[in-house]
């Protein structure tokens, strides 16, 4: 049975949090918060999105100073005024986004800023050496001469770790690791975590995820609207426990019972023998109104690649139809404004919303035509916004101000709202859930449940196959550039849908053929 370092109650903790607070202008986002990390204590840290959990993280490695209290490491004041003093005293931060230069080589993402030169000249073959000491460290075998651009996302993870191991991290932060990756990569992960803890590294382990949190940490610190809720030994919680600390209040099940797909001669939309070059050589298929339809697949299989053709985000070929009428959407304001058919990107930041915008022009900006008709009328609008916030549940401390200060949950309910706002009949949802909470995932499930029983047509892609099970009516899987197979009923479980998305159901067909 897995317990915490024994260090983890002593005296000596390698990092502690005494009374810590933070105020941004008028509004306290945490307040009075108690930690400590003990050397190779793997410290989960969980919370709805907006519960501190960010900027906790970001006080720790030196990006905010706290408002109120103190932060202890090695038993002494750490004063730090910036990311380089933290990373000095060894408390390095590993991001969700990546911060490595993807042009560059893996050694010069290692010394960028810090190269080791004799005169004028680099010390290559030193770097080198250092960089796969570095890389040994967490069993990867990528070779220091290798471009950020050509590894994969769980490669790219490693390589920041090691990354910061080469800087003599004894405290690292990682936020929400496991994101993008797949279920073997996230494995392969969690095992150089645990080993990294052996050897003595402090982990604060920042993620949604609570079957990885219960696998790997020793202890959890739960924060709930800015405040410390429980620290507790991982052997004395369960999920629902966590779940129960993390909202207030029991969690119902996440996914209602699905309703049954009323039968039409005519779909809502129709795809045939439709071509992304580099990605996808054949996809058919079609989507009923009322219907929740799931893709599924690899990371890389295409899903997303496949819906930016349809959509005319990307080039693509093959024939659509859109209530039996064949459609060629040149981009996507085709797509929204002639075939009612509406994408929320599954980059939410980059692409759903302004991020420097405040919050009403964001949710109104894509149907303000609709929402004001061709005279722009301010009172309408509010009311249009009042509405959204009222129906998608949006909570910020102030309503006056960017986009970027909300919260994940709430970023991802103001980029559906906004979506949804232009009254699409087909609606098209990538990645829908990623980085957010449970209590928000809750409401999504539920909103993605009424669109469909409202009848319109909705695509979940997703490479969260619980979320794929629980929600979708069939589901197509993607492998080797085509749709494997469109699995319904009983079929729609994992084992099957892994079978197709890896390849073996087609093997085993092969065999028995």
């Amino acid at each position: 049975m897995k317990s915490a370092p024994a260090e983890a109650n002593s005296a000596s903790p390698r990092l502690e949090v005494r009374r810590l607070g933070m105020t941004f202008g008028s509004v306290q986002v945490l307040r009075d918060i108690n930690v400590t990390v003990a050397p190779g204590e793997i410290h989960a840290v969980c919370g709805e999105n907006g519960a501190g959990k960010s900027t906790l993280m970001k006080i720790l490695s030196g990006i905010h100073r706290p408002t109120t209290g103190e932060v202890f490491f090695e038993g002494k004041p750490a004063h730090y005024h910036s990311v380089s003093d933290a990373e000095a005293a060894g408390i390095m931060m590993i991001h969700q986004e990546f911060t490595l230069a993807s042009s560059l080589t893996v050694q010069q993402n290692f010394f960028l800023g810090r190269e080791l030169l004799t005169g004028p000249f680099f010390r290559d073959r030193e770097m080198d050496a250092k960089t796969r000491d570095a890389l040994a460290l967490v069993g990867c075998s990528v070779t220091p001469n290798r471009r950020i651009i050509d590894l994969s996302v769980s490669e790219c993870q490693l390589v920041e770790i090691a990354k910061m191991l080469a800087r003599n991290a004894s405290v690292l932060i990682l936020d929400e690791p496991t994101a993008v990756l797949t279920r073997r990569e996230v494995r392969l992960l969690l095992q150089r975590i645990r080993e990294l803890s052996d050897r003595g590294v402090s982990i604060l382990y920042v993620s949604h995820k609570l079957d990885e949190i219960l696998a790997i940490a020793h202890r959890v610190t739960i924060l709930r609207d800015g405040r410390l809720v429980l620290t507790e030994n991982v052997t004395a919680l369960s999920e629902a426990r966590i779940v129960r600390h993390m909202v207030g209040r029991e969690i119902d099940e996440l996914f209602r019972p699905k309703e049954k797909v009323a039968d039409s001669d005519q779909p809502a939309l129709e795809v045939e023998k439709f071509r992304v070059e580099k990605f996808i050589d054949d996809a058919s298929f079609s989507l009923q109104r009322g219907e929740i339809l799931g893709f599924a697949g690899l990371i890389g299989s295409g899903r997303t690649e496949l819906w930016e053709g349809i959509l005319g985000l990307r080039p693509g070929h093959g024939t659509i139809r859109r209530n039996g009428r064949t459609m060629r959407f040149k981009n996507y304001t085709d797509a929204l404004f002639k075939g009612h058919v509406a994408y929320l990107s599954e980059d939410r930041k980059g692409k759903g919303i302004l991020l420097d915008f405040k919050l009403r022009p964001n949710a109104t900006l894509a149907a303000l035509r609709r929402i004001c008709g061709f005279v722009l009328s301010a009172k309408k609008e509010e009311a249009a916004w009042q509405a959204m916030i009222k129906t998608y549940d949006i909570h910020a401390a102030s309503f006056d101000v960017p986009a970027r200060l909300l919260s994940g949950g709430n970023q991802q309910k103001l980029a559906l709202g906004k979506l949804l706002a232009t009254n699409p009949e087909v609606v098209v949802l990538d990645e829908p859930t990623r980085g957010i909470d449970t209590g928000a995932k809750q409401q999504i499930y539920a909103l993605i449940h009424q669109l469909a029983e409202a009848g319109k047509a909705v695509v979940v892609i997703s490479s969260e196959l619980p979320e794929i099970i629980g929600l979708c009516h069939r589901v197509a899987v993607l492998a080797n550039k085509r749709i494997a197979a469109i699995a319904e009923g009983p079929d729609i479980n994992e084992e099957t849908i892994m079978r197709h998305a890896t390849g073996v159901a087609r093997e085993t067909a092969g065999l028995a053929a």
